[in-house]
Formats: C-alpha cells, structure tokens, sequence
C-alpha cells in the first residue's frame, strides 16, 4: 500500500485521483504508524512551509517520514513536499527535514515583469538518468506553481534542472530510495502520469 502523507497541505485528492487513473492503490493518512508501515509514501504539498513544517512536528509526521527515508523504503516528494526533505527553508525561516543537503530560497529579481510565484508549464532539462523518469525526455514540460526553490549542496542529486527568468533550479531531485519534484505531477498530465507510473514500479 502507498500511502499519501495529509498534513493539511492541499491537493492530496488530486494525487489520489492521479494514482488511481495508473492503478496505483494508495490511502490518504496523517496517522504516523500507517506511514511507517507504508510500501511507500507520497510527500505532496502546496502552501506555505512554516505551517506544513509545525504540522508534520504536531503530529509526529517528521521523524515518521526520516525513519521511513533511513529505512531505505520509496518516497516521492511533490512540490513543497520536496522544499521541507531540505535542511532549511527562507519562507519563514524555518528547519526542515534535513534528508537532502541544501536550503530553500525565494525567486528574486530585478526584472519585474517576472511573476512570483512562478505558474505554469516549463520543460526540463535532464543532468542523469533515473528510473523514474525512463519514459521522460529532454524537453519535456510540466505544470509549476512555486515561490520557492531549492538549492542543493551536491549537484549529483540534481536530476533536471529548470530555467525561469535568468535562474536555473532544480526541477527534479534524487537521493537512494528519494525521488521528488519541484512540479505537480497530478496537474502535468500524461507526462505526470508516466512518472507516477514509474514511481510505483520503482523499487531502490
């Protein structure tokens, strides 16, 4: 059984009802012990981190999702569900998970005609192969929507890269039994699919 963290940040329906459209049998819970005892776990999220990263401490969801990670067990972060596997966020200052090296920091820049948050479709540019992303290619796009983005100590854990603006981030990221991204796969239609779809046959 996978099962899909609820931290009370958003969307997780829809990523349900992504799983369910690639046969992927799934259970939203915020029960730490359902996680722990998942085959694997989707980390999705929208919002802000202060307010996830409280959540996940309130309700003992942060050392579950660690043990999990140490476990060697599959997790698949989306969105902010990749911004808090970093050590730290800039959005209200807060620690987070520390299961990847680097921090989260907000979009800057002096071109105004660059909106923030950056919304909509962007393509992907591949560094490493990966499992996951086997039936993905050079090029292709998918749906963002972030205000944040993370940067990572190891570049070898840098999977695609992005651009907005004069910025190049890190679309895609990767480390052993780890595999998240910074867009929504549940809104990037059949390309998301096929990474879901290969996130649920993945095993590290």
């Amino acid at each position: 059984m996978i099962v899909i963290i609820d931290y009370d940040a958003g969307n997780l329906r829809s990523v349900q009802r992504a799983c369910e459209k690639v046969g992927i049998v799934s259970e939203v819970s915020s029960d730490p012990e359902r996680v722990l005892h998942a085959e694997k776990i989707i980390f999705p999220g929208v919002g802000s981190a202060e307010s996830a990263v409280e959540t996940l401490k309130k309700r003992g969801l942060d050392n579950a999702i660690v043990d999990f990670f140490r476990a060697g067990k599959p997790i698949l972060g989306i969105c902010l569900g990749l911004q808090i596997l970093l050590d730290h966020t800039e959005e209200g200052n807060k620690k987070c998970l520390g299961m990847v090296s680097g921090a989260c920091e907000r979009f800057k820049f002096s071109d105004r005609s660059l909106k923030i948050p950056h919304i909509g479709w962007n393509d992907i540019q591949i560094n490493f192969e990966h499992p996951v992303l086997d039936k993905i290619e050079d090029g292709d796009q998918f749906y963002f929507v972030h205000s944040y983005y993370a940067k990572l100590l190891h570049e070898k854990e840098i999977v695609s890269s992005s651009e907005y603006g004069n910025m190049k981030f890190c679309s895609v990221l990767a480390k052993d039994n780890l595999f998240a991204t910074q867009f929504h796969l549940e809104k990037s239609g059949e390309l998301g699919l096929k990474i879901l779809k290969s996130f649920g046959d993945w095993n590290p």
